[in-house]
């Protein structure tokens, strides 16, 4: 008889272990849901384009890595750019061409050298201003191109033109990185965004 109660007690003792080993289970994965439903601040693949394709200014720091059939050069730099009014682009790095500075005001365009005081003014120089390396030279070309690619790669809006391809962070919404590829598709300059501030309309 004693037997039994002892077995009896052992049994209600393991029963009640188990439900709390549940219950606890049932809480933590509740937490868990919880935390993961609060943490998901991804901005929608509409608000990011919105944001992207209708910026009225930015502000970025860049790494570019630029591609030639017989080396591969290393650049650091700033751009600035304010709609209908000015594009800049400042060299950060190397330390022998920093302080060179492209800044293009409407038609016009001016070539500085903070380091030595330098300038040198353009007017209407139009065959110049192309830049590759520009948020906003891409937007122009991805709004044209009726062939134009818009896809979702895990964490990431992928925007595709002929020759260029923009990596957006779908959690913030900005620019990530971006390639720029020759006749043959291959990758010519890789950008880096480090640092991104974007003002939309």
């Amino acid at each position: 008889m004693k037997f039994i109660k002892e077995k009896r007690k052992v049994l209600f003792i393991a029963f009640i272990i188990i439900i709390l080993i549940i219950i606890f289970f049932l809480i933590f994965n509740f937490k868990m849901a919880k935390n993961m439903k609060s943490g998901n601040n991804n901005i929608s693949q509409e608000e990011s384009l919105k944001k992207i394709l209708n910026m009225s200014s930015y502000t970025a720091t860049i790494e570019v890595e630029v591609k030639s059939n017989k080396n591969t050069n290393y650049y650091k730099l700033k751009q600035e750019y304010i709609k209908d009014n000015k594009i800049s682009q400042e060299v950060l790095e190397p330390s022998n061409i920093s302080g060179v500075k492209i800044i293009k005001e409407g038609d016009n365009l001016k070539l500085e050298n903070t380091r030595f005081n330098l300038s040198t003014f353009f007017e209407k120089y139009e065959e110049i201003t192309v830049n590759d390396l520009d948020l906003n030279s891409f937007i122009i070309q991805f709004n044209k191109d009726e062939d134009r690619i818009i896809k979702q790669e895990d964490d990431e809006i992928i925007l595709e033109t002929e020759n260029k391809i923009l990596y957006i962070s779908q959690k913030t919404g900005l620019p990530t990185k971006m390639e720029v590829k020759d006749a043959n598709k291959n990758t010519r300059v890789y950008i880096l965004y480090n640092e991104v501030k974007i003002d939309s309309k």
